[in-house]
C-alpha cells in the first residue's frame, strides 16, 4: 500500500447553528457538535483508505467555546497516524460569528476509527506521514495517545464486567 500525506484526508463541513440545534442557552447541543465530529472525522478516515470504517474511540472531546445559535460552526479533520487496521484522526472545530467575521476554536478531539471489510473485519490501512509542522506534532505524539487508549479501554473492560447488563448493579 502506497503511503499517504495527512493532507489527502482532509475533510471540512460547515453548517449553520439554527434553533433546534441549540438549548436553552442558545448555544449548540454538544451532542450535535460530537454528531458533526464523527461525521467528518468519518469521512477523513474513508478518504485515507478507501475502505469502510467503524468509529473504534473518541477521545475527551474538550468544549472550549460555547456556539451560539446564527453562528457557524466548521468542522475539519484528518488522518494524524496509522497502525495496521486504525487510523487516528485529529478533529477542529471553529465557530464564526457571520456577522462580526470573529472566529473561535471552539472544540478539539482525537478519534480512532478502524477499516473493516464486508464482515466487519478489520483490514489494513496505508500508512500516513506528516508534512507541515503541526501535522509531524500531532504524528509525534500519538503513539503515547494510543497508549492512554489502550489503557482506558482496559478501564472500560472492567466496568462493563463488574457492573453488566442489569440495574441495580449491587445485587
Amino acid at each position: 500500500m502506497k503511503r499517504k500525506p495527512c493532507s489527502d484526508s482532509l475533510a471540512v463541513k460547515t453548517s449553520h447553528v439554527l434553533p433546534p440545534d441549540t438549548n436553552y442557552h442558545g448555544t449548540l447541543f454538544g451532542g450535535t457538535l460530537m454528531a458533526h465530529i464523527d461525521d467528518v472525522a468519518a469521512i477523513a478516515a474513508v478518504r485515507h483508505c478507501r475502505k469502510a470504517v467503524v468509529t473504534a474511540s473518541t477521545d475527551s472531546v474538550d468544549f472550549l467555546e460555547p456556539v451560539k445559535e446564527g453562528n457557524s460552526i466548521c468542522v475539519e479533520a484528518f488522518v494524524t497516524y496509522t497502525r495496521n487496521t486504525s487510523m487516528e484522526v485529529f478533529v477542529k472545530a471553529v465557530s464564526e460569528d457571520l456577522l462580526s467575521g470573529e472566529r473561535k476554536v471552539c472544540a478539539t478531539a482525537f478519534l480512532t476509527f478502524v477499516a473493516v471489510d464486508e464482515d466487519l473485519r478489520p483490514i489494513p490501512v496505508p500508512e500516513v506521514y506528516p508534512v507541515t509542522e503541526s501535522e509531524k506534532l500531532l504524528h509525534e505524539g500519538a503513539k503515547e495517545r494510543a497508549e492512554l487508549r489502550r489503557e482506558r479501554r482496559r478501564n472500560s473492560k472492567e466496568f462493563a464486567a463488574r457492573f453488566g447488563t442489569s440495574y441495580p448493579w449491587n445485587k
